[in-house]
């Protein structure tokens, strides 16, 4: 009997799933928002820009540049002294002393007094860069997210199972809860990234708590959709998530800080889009 029995499960058939289809260069999955692959999908050709951190950062540096706000001391600051001065030849330092004393005033080094160089608000911090290299920057960074290592190395976290960049059907824009935004990003592998974002805020250092910027919150996953509507309702308040469309992806949006790689989540209809974009 026992023999009998052994020989009926060997002649059950197990029910195997199907490999996925392998990849050519410049290939990715195509991923349902269940997470399941129902195909592969060629990436455009400005995916295959070379890779240039120098001109990212400098493209970074000009975003953050052009967004401060002059800013200078008062014209009479340091200046509201009754002070004298005694002239040369007196035996002392030829410092404007505060009537009446020798406590030396209004002159920079003093207490209370003027600074040497303050800011003045008529100084220009905005930079300017070539829109040539702003395109380059911008496609040098979109070529960094489909490297997993230089993604990883950005510190992001996803399954090593998941394609990157993450393309999604566009059945991903008609998410608008934020409970199934959660159950997407679980089954597409790139949910530890949000609690990474979450676990990663704190309260900043320095003077920047007191003005406005009291917390400073890590980057985490960037959603590009043709419709953003409503795909905000759903992703705009997880941690670290930000949604954008295809026009407004700069070098700044693709690699935060200057640094190249954020993981990223594009619709099918999204990535279709930058066919047109030079590389």
């Amino acid at each position: 009997m026992a023999k009998k029995a052994g020989t009926k499960e060997a002649t059950k058939k197990v029910a195997r799933k199907a490999p996925p289809p392998e990849l050519q260069p410049l290939q990715v999955h195509l991923y349902d928002v269940q997470g399941k692959i129902v195909g592969t999908v060629d990436l455009p050709p400005v995916f295959a820009t070379d890779l240039r951190t120098d001109l990212i950062r400098r493209a970074v540096t000009a975003f953050a540049s052009n967004r401060r706000q002059p800013y200078g001391s008062a014209p009479r600051a340091g200046m509201r002294h009754s002070v004298r001065w005694s002239g040369k030849g007196q035996g002392v330092s030829r410092v404007p002393r505060i009537r009446g004393t020798m406590i030396g005033a209004q002159a920079p080094g003093t207490v209370g007094g003027r600074q040497a160089h303050p800011p003045v608000t008529a100084r220009i911090w905005g930079k300017k860069v070539n829109a040539k290299e702003r395109r380059w920057a911008r496609n040098a960074a979109l070529a960094a997210i489909r490297d997993p290592q230089v993604v990883g190395a950005r510190g992001h976290r996803f399954s090593s199972k998941t394609t990157v960049p993450v393309v999604v059907q566009d059945a991903l824009e008609e998410i608008e809860s934020v409970s199934e935004a959660v159950e997407f990003l679980e089954a597409v592998g790139v949910y530890d990234d949000v609690a990474r974002a979450k676990a990663g805020v704190h309260v900043r250092q320095g003077r920047g708590k007191m003005r406005g910027r009291r917390f400073r919150r890590p980057r985490g996953p960037l959603l590009v959709v043709r419709d953003s509507a409503k795909v905000r309702q759903g992703f705009g308040n997880l941690p670290g998530v930000e949604v954008t469309t295809p026009a407004g992806l700069n070098a700044e949006v693709l690699a935060p800080g200057g640094d190249p790689g954020r993981l990223t989540i594009f619709s099918a209809s999204a990535l279709e889009a930058l066919r047109g974009w030079a590389a």
